[in-house]
This record gives C-alpha cells, sequence and structure tokens, in this order.
C-alpha cells in the first residue's frame, strides 16, 4: 500500500459543517430538532454531537475561511425505523413549521420526505427499503 493509500485509509468521517447565516438561530433550530444542546457555542460557531461520534457544526458562512459561496446545496439524512416514524416525524416536523420539500414517498432507497432548515440545507428523513428476508438493506458501513 502507498503512503497516499494508507493516509486515505486511515480516514474517517467525523465532522459534517454547513454554514449558516446566524449559528445562534441555528443552533436555537437544531437544538429543538435534535433533542441535545450544543457542545460548543460563539457567536461564529456552534457544534453538536450527532450520533455514533459524528458531529454537526454550524459555522458563519460571514467568517468561514476561505469564503463559503453558495447558501444550502448540501442534505444531511436521518435514518429512522420504519414507515411509520418516517410518517410521525413529518407530521412533527410540519407542526413545528419546517419546510417540507419533498411529501413522504417511496422512493428506490426506502421510505423518505424532504424538510429544509432555515439556511436552505436540505434534511432528508428515510426508513431504508426492506431486503430479500425482511431485513432493512444495509445502509452504513
Amino acid at each position: 500500500m502507498t503512503a497516499t493509500q494508507t493516509a486515505a485509509a486511515a480516514l474517517a468521517l467525523d465532522f459534517v459543517l454547513l454554514y449558516v447565516d446566524s449559528p445562534a438561530a441555528s443552533a436555537a433550530f437544531y437544538a429543538d430538532l435534535l433533542g441535545r444542546q450544543p457542545v460548543e457555542a460563539s457567536p461564529t460557531f456552534a457544534l453538536f454531537k450527532a450520533g455514533n461520534g459524528l458531529m454537526l457544526g454550524l459555522w458563519s458562512r460571514h467568517t468561514v475561511e476561505p469564503v463559503a459561496t453558495a447558501p444550502g446545496g448540501g442534505e444531511i439524512a436521518f435514518t429512522v425505523v420504519d414507515e411509520a416514524a418516517v410518517r410521525d416525524l413529518h407530521a412533527d416536523w410540519s407542526a413545528r413549521g419546517l419546510t417540507i420539500l419533498q411529501q413522504p414517498t417511496a422512493m428506490d432507497f426506502g421510505h423518505t420526505f424532504v424538510a429544509q432548515d432555515p439556511d436552505g440545507h436540505r434534511l432528508r428523513v428515510f426508513t431504508p427499503s426492506q431486503g430479500e428476508e425482511g431485513q432493512p438493506e444495509q445502509v452504513r458501513s
């Protein structure tokens, strides 16, 4: 294995960073949505433990370097246990006033809906399609 292959094999996806207009406002939105408070917060950045070791960072698009040019355009996906959970979360997020971009629907990978955060980032909720033996198809490694 080359040094480049070794370094790449050692990479882990630890953080997802979203560029936001107001980290404080976005932190309040995600605290309510995720049911937990950020582990770090400043005027230009907020950080959440997202689960499974993943961290969600909310960085002011006005202070990030190099400058971020386009708001939104990304998607965060949340896996739930079944179609009922998709429908329940859709009803909850709709009642909270989130913009719904896609109503609950069946797609080739599973049952899903898509909402939007205040900065235009897409929030996909889905349950994986059932495999041949009635088990959810593996989504994570």
